[in-house]
């Protein structure tokens, strides 16, 4: 038992140490980013306000990331269908992000129940698969909800790279017929600099400029699919921040978390409330 305990000790403790390490170097070449276009930020550094900011942006995201590696292994268990309910509203899918799973979108599940949304439903999209593979996983989900629920349409909601196969979807798969609205939480709609370093082909893809990204940008968004993007400027894995945004949709610009951190902060929770509120209104 002592051996135990000391093993889950020490495996807690690298793990800390390694997600610490990723969001610190991750945040340190996001701000190498942000100080190239606004060099004011270098005189602000080691102001106190500024330190105040980095230390917070540091231990939030840190403590958010961690939290999505401790839920990892929930996030396998198979998703249930929701069944048929009093609530009329459309049903919402919910995408989670790169060398994620499902379980970082349980804290945002929980908290759309708790508005009242009753037929949400988060899938997994492996990252080893391409972008059309998981397109086409979300298609047949999309189709499941509908039949099962009997509805027309349903609201998709996905968090960085769940928003780019969320997007696909509607606006290179004819999903537009099936959705009432998207909503994506920190996508890199126009790249990352920090592509080169993905470990997958579809991560290397979301380099700023590629081929795929032009393409993929210019195709018009459909005009009866109300889109939607969330973003926060001190985004430390979609650099430039303003990447986030999409072409066609309506911006939301949050500040004071990092990539993570939009899924669990209270006001990106709540600026997903708002925006699925209007789309359903």
């Amino acid at each position: 038992m002592t051996t135990l305990l000391f093993l889950l000790l020490l495996f807690m403790k690298c793990t800390i140490g390694v997600v610490a390490l990723i969001v610190l170097m991750s945040f340190t070449v996001a701000w190498y980013e942000r100080a190239n276009s606004i060099p004011d930020l270098i005189d602000r550094r080691f102001t106190t306000r500024g330190l105040c900011v980095a230390i917070w942006l540091l231990l939030q995201e840190t403590a958010c990331l961690l939290l999505t590696v401790l839920l990892r292994p929930f996030g396998w268990l198979q998703p249930q269908l929701p069944t048929a309910g009093a609530d009329t509203r459309p049903p919402v899918v919910l995408l989670h992000g790169l060398f994620q799973n499902r379980s970082c979108l349980f804290w945002l599940q929980h908290r759309l129940r708790a508005t009242g949304h009753q037929h949400i439903i988060s899938i997994n999209t492996p990252p080893w698969r391409d972008l059309e593979t998981l397109t086409e996983s979300l298609a047949k989900k999309v189709d499941e909800l509908r039949i099962t629920l009997k509805v027309e349409k349903v609201v998709l909601i996905g968090h960085s790279m769940g928003g780019i196969i969320a997007r696909n979807y509607v606006q290179n798969r004819g999903g537009a017929a099936y959705v009432h609205g998207m909503i994506t939480l920190g996508s890199p709609h126009h790249g990352s600099k920090l592509a080169p370093f993905a470990l997958s082909s579809m991560g290397k893809s979301l380099l700023p400029s590629s081929a795929f990204l032009r393409q993929f940008n210019s195709v018009v968004w459909p005009k009866e699919t109300q889109a939607i993007s969330i973003y926060t400027r001190y985004d430390n894995l979609v650099l430039p921040a303003e990447s986030g945004k999409m072409d066609g949709a309506q911006s939301i610009e949050l500040d004071g978390m990092g990539h993570t951190s939009l899924l669990f902060h209270p006001r990106s929770l709540q600026a997903v409330f708002n925006a699925l509120s209007n789309i359903t209104a």
